[in-house]
């Protein structure tokens, strides 16, 4: 080598830091540390500490009752822009409740009930000051096409409407579970990814369900998937009623320009919030003056007056279709719960909030299982309604109990009003509130970013599509995990280079200005270490070798040292520790030395206690930082190194 391009390194001159071991503790203390990390991370307590007996009373009854941390200083002039909001949002909530009903095969007065107790329920116990609770259209069609393959809505709807609430209040008792237990962490099993294709998919089987209503179809097919919705539409061409067509058509048309007006000027919301309650009065007044119902015009008919009955005698605990009911209750529960958090978290932000999810869980769950014992089914927040809320200059939770009132008057007085509503409206209202679900903007934007994750968002689409909505959910949520499963079995390791004039050592990959030393290999482990990925690991660190071996370093200088930096692996299990002493039997045998760099926390300590003979965790083995690795072993080589190290 060229004296101007080489440098000696003298130990002398240069400070090499030690790796210090992690503080003791007990088993009983990382223990604790552990669950506290996983099950309470936002640790509800700190609030608690240091506050005397009657403060943490005080603050106990809050964390339960949100509505007792705001109600007491809740003035007029909130209230006067709760109840705008609220009456706002009820003109929404009355004709979608009764279409999501239809929607779920339920009567449509069951979907009144439901936008009446768990409003009042969720307004007591949510942490969210935008959320509007009710029905929603993809929980509705989940129930609704899940109970439907077992039991008819029509021969026999008193067992359906049964199943139903049964189902409402296993869905309640697994979200407020969760919420007890702190395991929320289960929902975010629902990727991004999985939830837009999802949503996309299940929106339009909705809007193709609705062509038995906007054509006037009669008979038409129970299954859900494209294929025997539209083959069904097609074959009963004969049942196709023009005044039907027309009226949806027009009814369509401008609930859909309404809406369009709404999102271009966002300050016009109100035009498509009162849209669907305006087309519902104008149509079924048309009905009326005209007797369309005697001429093809399906109408919804008489519905009964009065509040919720009870209905907790009516719920499913035994029996042939409890699997059913559970089963039901579980994916109508995490869907609704997903949505509901969700939603609550994105008006958060935009008013600058937190929303406990926790508190979500158990606030939905409780509502969820009063609701299933006053005639309600599965409720949650609603994106719709709560943009709407929002806009409208919600401040707490009272809009929701407005609207509860709102809907309550309806009850009692309003009902014969719908009697003559035509079924095509309410088709026309969900597929406009429905069509909102398909973003082909963060479609495209997953293409751009992670094409994994566009593969899990089509699966979920035609999985939705050709074969059912919860096969479709089932099989994205399959591949979400497998790629979990993949990332953890085939952890990802890379070569580390010098970056010239520095001690930065970056993957050879990335950063082509990055130089090889000779006589070291040293790789980095990006991902703890466990039993379902030591044997990769192992052989993927011995194809390093041979490639380093027979590759043009080998024309340059022999391996001498193996490095492997350890920064990025949070955690090892004992067979991790057993790759680390294979490894090194190896490299001894090949006279090699394994040299590891910078193992944090519970690596340090784990390797420690399992290096009895000391040879991991010697001197000449264990450094800070690769840089202090290379010049420390470089010392011992005779030989110069390049004066970039």
């Amino acid at each position: 080598m060229e004296q101007n391009d080489t440098t000696t390194i003298e130990m002398s001159a240069m400070e090499i830091h030690k790796v210090a071991p992690p503080p003791h503790k007990t088993t009983l203390q990382k223990l604790k540390t552990r669950l506290k990390e996983t099950f309470f991370p936002d640790d509800p307590l700190r609030q608690f500490k240091g506050q005397p007996l009657k403060k943490k009373l005080i603050l106990g009854a809050q964390y339960v009752f949100p509505i007792l941390e705001w109600g007491p200083n809740y003035s007029f002039k909130l209230l006067k822009s709760d109840i705008v909001s609220g009456l706002t949002i009820s003109s929404l909530a009355i004709p979608q409740g009764i279409s999501y009903a239809k929607l779920a095969n339920l009567p449509p007065i069951v979907g009144l009930y439901s936008s009446f107790v768990p409003p009042l329920v969720y307004a007591v116990l949510g942490s969210s000051r935008d959320l509007a609770v009710g029905p929603v259209s993809i929980a509705s069609l989940v129930l609704g096409s899940m109970l439907r393959e077992v039991v008819s809505p029509t021969k026999d709807p008193i067992l359906f409407l049964q199943l139903a609430f049964s189902s409402t209040f296993f869905a309640g008792l697994f979200q407020a579970s969760l919420g007890f237990l702190r395991l929320g962490f289960i929902i975010d099993f629902l990727s991004k990814a999985t939830l837009i294709g999802f949503m996309a998919g299940a929106a339009i089987i909705v809007s193709l369900q609705q062509l038995k209503s906007l054509l006037g179809i009669t008979n038409f097919t129970k299954q859900m998937g494209i294929i025997p919705v539209l083959s069904s539409v097609f074959h009963r061409t004969n049942e196709w009623s023009w005044q039907t067509i027309l009226m949806g058509f027009c009814f369509l048309v401008f609930l859909l320009l309404t809406r369009h007006i709404s999102i271009r000027k966002p300050k016009l919301f109100w035009i498509s919030a009162g849209a669907p309650l305006l087309s519902v009065v104008i149509s079924t007044l048309l009905v009326f003056a005209l007797k369309a119902h005697k001429h093809g015009i399906s109408v919804i008919g008489e519905l009964q007056k009065g509040l919720n009955p009870v209905s907790w005698n009516m719920l499913h605990f035994h029996g042939s279709y409890l699997g059913l009911v559970i089963k039901t209750g579980i994916v109508t529960g995490i869907l609704s719960l997903t949505e509901g958090i969700a939603v609550g978290r994105t008006f958060a932000a935009l008013k600058n909030y937190r929303v406990d999810g926790n508190k979500e869980m158990i606030a939905i769950g409780l509502m969820n299982i009063v609701g299933s014992s006053t005639s309600c089914y599965v409720t949650t927040g609603s994106f719709s309604r709560s943009a709407v809320n929002h806009n409208a200059g919600s401040k707490t939770a009272v809009s929701n109990i407005v609207m509860a009132v709102t809907i309550m008057v309806t009850l009692l007085f309003l009902m014969p009003l719908f009697q003559y509503t035509p079924n095509v409206i309410l088709g026309a209202i969900i597929v406009t509130a429905v069509i909102g679900l398909i973003d082909i903007r963060a479609a495209y934007q997953i293409w751009k970013i992670d094409k994994f994750d566009f593969i899990v968002l089509l699966c979920a689409f035609f999985g939705v599509i050709f074969i059912s909505v919860q096969d479709g959910l089932a099989i994205a949520v399959g591949i979400s995990i497998f790629k979990v499963l993949l990332q953890i079995t085939r952890p990802k390791t890379v070569m580390l280079g010098n970056i010239p004039g520095t001690r930065i050592y970056r993957n050879l990959d990335h950063y082509k200005e990055a130089l090889s030393i000779p006589d070291f290999l040293i790789l980095s482990i990006e991902a703890p270490i466990n039993f379902a990925n030591t044997t990769y690991l192992k052989e993927r660190i011995s194809r390093w070798m041979e490639e380093y071996e027979s590759g043009e370093t080998k024309k340059q200088s022999e391996l001498k040292y193996v490095v492997l930096d350890l920064s990025a692996v949070s955690a090892i299990d004992t067979s991790g520790i057993s790759l680390f002493k294979d490894l090194r039997m190896v490299l001894e045998k090949k006279s090699l030395e394994l040299v590891l760099v910078n193992p944090i926390g519970e690596v340090l300590e784990k390797l420690q206690r399992a290096d009895d003979t000391n040879d991991m965790m010697g001197p000449d083995c264990l450094f800070l930082t690769v840089g202090e690795a290379v010049a420390s072993l470089s010392s011992t080589i005779k030989y110069q190194i390049p004066a970039h190290v």
